[in-house]
């Protein structure tokens, strides 16, 4: 099959491909972090031209949809517990304003690419396609990093001289070549993330854009890649969301046909009849999850512990402000981190929490009644599922600026007309637009 050309064409489109193909030039350069956190404005601020009617090349959008505003209703409640929190814990002027650009390089970037995928003349196959050029790039260098941890080169080549911009350690502005798992002392290779973890979840996102992908060739390119790059990383998370991710997805993209709802009838009813059989092996499941990294478990579970216990206990409704540094018992780990929702609890107290819980899960009842009719709010939904999955093991503010490429397919997901799922069988859908059933697959790339 030749693989079809997809080819940039308004300003926006050609910003966001090059930020993705050129991914290892910046990682080269130690400007990843910089460029992942400035691209989001750059695109706020084309659309800001665009609609003051002072740059052409793109149609303008005016109106948001209602779950871009809860992301930008959400991220602005961070702020204002930000805000609170260092108030209420008297930590100065200074450490405020710091916080504050972190939140402008962190939660902010969860409202503000989706806001830029919505309102924007970005095609999601642009994304695809850009994705699985970096794909290929990814399987070229694969020897060379493997080989060079082999062969024992450096795997600490240089710090960029951009760590003094700002960020919160310089592993966002180093080239590593390969890294020494702490605990169990194997090999890791974190390639352009800041860890392991954090690559493996970028890597998950190209390969749910990859299933959308329209030529065979890039395909099975970049979902190789993916596989090789989630396995070289030793990340546990990407092997348990993956497959949960695809099967969520297949099961409510499907919830509209009959045959889906009768086997799920069935599966509810067998997994009643085989409670205790199934809570046995999914304490089996969760053991061996452990044991993989258990000095690695063990120090997350009393992180969250902790962080949960001084949440409910000091800082209730609008957190500590900021994270601290851990006691001794958990390698002097700040308390907050490695989490999503127990970070949130202690450092944003439950306004935080909820700030990120109502839209998130807005997005996924929405998207998935769209994704009943429509490809792309599929794709979106395949996203939303693996954010959600990788909030647990990760913190997501600290990795927007690598995942971007997925919060905006989220925010062009949700500016998609919703359309009647059963509209085969009525003889007639629904939208804005009011189109008819026959007309839907051409409505939805």
């Amino acid at each position: 099959m030749v693989p079809q050309l997809v080819q940039p064409e308004t300003l926006e489109e050609k910003i966001v491909s090059s930020a993705i193909v050129w991914t290892w030039a910046f990682w080269l350069f130690g400007a990843l972090y910089v460029v992942g956190a400035a691209l989001g404005y750059v695109l706020l601020m084309v659309a800001g031209l665009r609609y003051l009617g002072l740059m052409e090349g793109g149609p303008k959008r005016i109106a948001i949809p209602f779950g871009v505003v809860l992301w930008i209703i959400g991220m602005a409640a961070m702020l204002v517990a930000l805000v609170i929190g260092h108030i209420d814990f008297e930590l100065g002027t200074g450490k405020l304003i710091k916080s504050t650009i972190g939140w402008a390089k962190g939660w902010a970037l969860l409202a503000v690419f989706p806001l830029a995928g919505a309102v924007l003349a970005i095609r999601p196959q642009v994304l695809y396609r850009a994705g699985s050029k970096l794909g290929v790039q990814t399987l070229i260098l694969i020897p060379f990093f493997f080989m060079a941890a082999q062969l024992g080169l450096p795997k600490d080549l240089y710090v960029s001289p951009l760590v003094y911009i700002g960020g919160t350690g310089p592993e966002f502005f180093d080239v590593t070549i390969y890294a020494v798992d702490d605990t169990t002392g194997k090999l890791r290779w974190r390639f352009f993330g800041p860890w392991a973890t954090a690559t493996a979840f970028v890597f998950s996102i190209y390969f749910l854009f990859a299933l959308f992908e329209r030529s065979i060739a890039w395909k099975v390119a970049t979902v190789v890649t993916a596989v090789i790059v989630c396995w070289m990383a030793g990340s546990r998370s990407a092997i348990v969301a993956l497959p949960i991710v695809i099967a969520a997805l297949l099961a409510i993209s499907n919830a509209h046909r009959p045959a889906v709802l009768i086997f799920a009838a069935f599966a509810v009813t067998i997994a009643v009849l085989m409670t205790d059989h199934l809570i046995m092996a999914f304490e089996d499941s969760q053991s061996a999850f452990n044991s993989a990294r258990a000095a690695s478990s063990r120090v997350r579970a009393v992180l969250n512990n902790i962080g949960y216990h001084r949440w409910l206990t000091e800082a209730f409704w609008f957190g500590h402000g900021t994270v601290e540094p851990g006691p001794h018992l958990v390698q002097f780990m700040p308390i907050g981190s490695h989490h999503t929702w127990y970070g949130l609890l202690f450092v944003k107290g439950l306004v935080g929490f909820l700030a990120l819980a109502v839209p998130l899960g807005w997005s996924l009842v929405e998207l998935s009644l769209k994704a009943q009719r429509d490809r792309v709010a599929r794709a979106a939904l395949s996203i939303v599922l693996a954010i959600a999955m990788f909030s647990f093991a990760d913190n997501l503010e600290i990795v927007t600026y690598l995942i971007w490429p997925g919060l905006l397919l989220v925010g062009i997901g949700l500016r998609r007309p919703l359309r009647n799922p059963f509209a085969r069988c009525l003889g007639a859908g629904y939208s804005r637009g009011h189109l008819p059933a026959s007309g839907m697959a051409r409505a939805a790339p």
